[in-house]
């Protein structure tokens, strides 16, 4: 499964859709916002806070075939993952991605996959916004 969401990302929720009685291990990955950018290259600025915008049919879309892909490529029993959109501040969460699987080396390689073709691939964008008052658009895809 695959979605966006405007509020807080419930974990315990999404949690409960990748529990499996098959499954001994659980893999998740959280990304949080974080108090400043990263670009390489460029000097790094204190972050105040971030804007995700996306296109929600196609997002989904996208986001429901990765998932799909990955529960073909690797062995595992289920996959999740939840995007925000829309206002985070420094420590929200911005993304969740739990796999669960007979074992844990098949959990940790699907949870990476579905974390980088969802951050490759999703028509999803990040708007910075800075401490010196300034913004920019990073990352962005399609």
């Amino acid at each position: 499964m695959f979605s966006l969401s405007e509020k807080d990302i419930d974990v315990i929720q999404l949690k409960q859709q990748v529990i499996n009685p098959q499954s001994g291990g659980f893999v998740c990955f959280e990304g949080w916002v974080r108090n400043h950018n990263s670009a390489e290259g460029k000097t790094s600025q204190p972050v105040l806070e971030l804007h995700y915008e996306a296109h929600p049919k196609l997002a989904e879309k996208v986001g429901k075939t990765i998932i799909t892909d990955a529960l073909q490529k690797f062995d595992i029993n289920a996959a999740c993952c939840c995007h925000r959109i829309g206002q985070l501040k420094v420590g929200d969460m911005a993304i969740w991605v739990g796999v669960s699987a007979d074992h844990r080396q098949a959990a940790f390689q699907a949870c990476e996959y579905i974390l980088n073709q969802t951050k490759a691939n999703v028509p999803i964008w990040k708007n910075e916004f800075y401490e010196n008052g300034e913004s920019g658009w990073v990352e962005a895809n399609l």
